[in-house]
């Protein structure tokens, strides 16, 4: 079987854990011996350095270095939706460019994740979504699911539309973003027999959590 050139890591939700969740397959593919980068084509939201902390997060829990302009190939001041952030910096969000660093990264790594920005089908312009950029991309998705009240619908409608795009949903991952929520392992048994797609790690509620810990969480192995 033909082995990926990366996968893409989409969320149910903006601030579900993406990056958490693609910061912690970079390590666990590291404890594999596959050198992986992770690449985050548009992001919102920078510190007074013009520096986006998502950004910051995979470049250093990458197992090779890459330059962070093919990391990121747009990057916008404002933590508000990315295609607001353009029109008000006159810029425009085009898929050329991240077609052109993804393929350049994976000439550096054996795996290139590619986080999205927010949910699936969160608008970059104003002809194109984050699901167009997918479908080019023509890469298996791997879905973060977190875990707090709605979660159900939220997980089951991007699965559904990942699979309307016609991707593959090659697993999911929980964050359990809401420590005091009440029945979560049996919204957890929910979504594993509905998803359709294997559990590849429940990740722990933690204030701070460290990527390279929580990579024991996850059942993620590409060399079979």
């Amino acid at each position: 079987m033909h082995r990926p050139q990366g996968y893409l890591i989409t969320g149910t939700d903006t601030g579900v854990g993406k990056t958490l969740a693609t910061c912690v397959l970079l390590h666990a593919l590291a404890h594999q011996g596959i050198r992986a980068v992770g690449m985050k084509p548009v992001a919102a939201g920078t510190d007074p350095e013009g520096r986006n902390e998502d950004v910051e997060a995979l470049l250093a829990a990458a197992s090779v270095p890459a330059p962070r302009d093919l990391v990121n190939p747009y990057c916008f001041a404002a933590a508000i939706a990315p295609h607001v952030a353009a029109v008000e910096e006159g810029r425009t969000i085009e898929l050329a460019p991240i077609l052109h660093a993804f393929q350049q990264l994976t000439r550096l790594a054996d795996q290139v994740l590619v986080e999205g920005v927010g949910g699936f089908l969160v608008p970059l312009g104003e002809q194109l979504d984050t699901g167009d950029l997918a479908t080019r991309l023509q890469l298996p998705v791997i879905l973060v699911v977190g875990l707090r009240l709605g979660c159900l619908n939220h997980a089951l409608l991007t699965a559904e539309a990942i699979r309307a795009r016609g991707l593959p949903l090659a697993g999911w991952i929980a964050n359990h973003l809401d420590p005091a929520m009440e029945r979560w392992q049996e919204s957890l048994e929910t979504l594993r027999h509905r998803l359709q797609a294997p559990l590849l790690g429940s990740l722990p509620h933690s204030p701070k959590p460290d990527p390279a810990a929580l990579a024991t969480h996850l059942s993620f192995n590409i060399n079979h």
